[in-house]
């Protein structure tokens, strides 16, 4: 393919993308993008095959760069849900003192 088709294939994927995004509820938004991240891993392998069998310096570093975020971006895509889903696990009621007699006697 020429330069032109591939630039133009990469503007409408961005657009397209963009517009798919947009119309997500933040609500859905950090999961949604989290596990974007994770499939991320694509990216991973890409950077993996193209190291593997290139014979070019500038090859093996694009490819570096691109195993280097995209481990980067899937650490973070799970770190983003965990932390996420922390937000909803319940948290133990403190222990109440009863032998005390202070405020606790009063809401009773």
């Amino acid at each position: 393919m020429t330069l032109i088709i591939e630039i133009t294939i990469f503007v409408l994927a961005a657009f397209v993308g963009f517009e798919v995004i947009s119309k997500v509820p933040t609500t859905l938004h950090t999961p949604l993008m989290s596990q974007t991240n994770a499939i991320h891993g694509v990216v991973l392998l890409g950077g993996l095959i193209v190291v593997g069998l290139s014979s070019h310096a500038l090859d093996n570093v694009l490819g570096t760069i691109a195993i280097a975020f995209g481990t980067i971006n899937i650490v973070g895509g799970f770190m983003v849900t965990d932390r996420m889903l922390g937000m909803f696990v319940r948290r133990p009621k403190p222990a109440k003192d009863e032998g005390d007699g202070g405020e606790d006697a009063a809401e009773k």
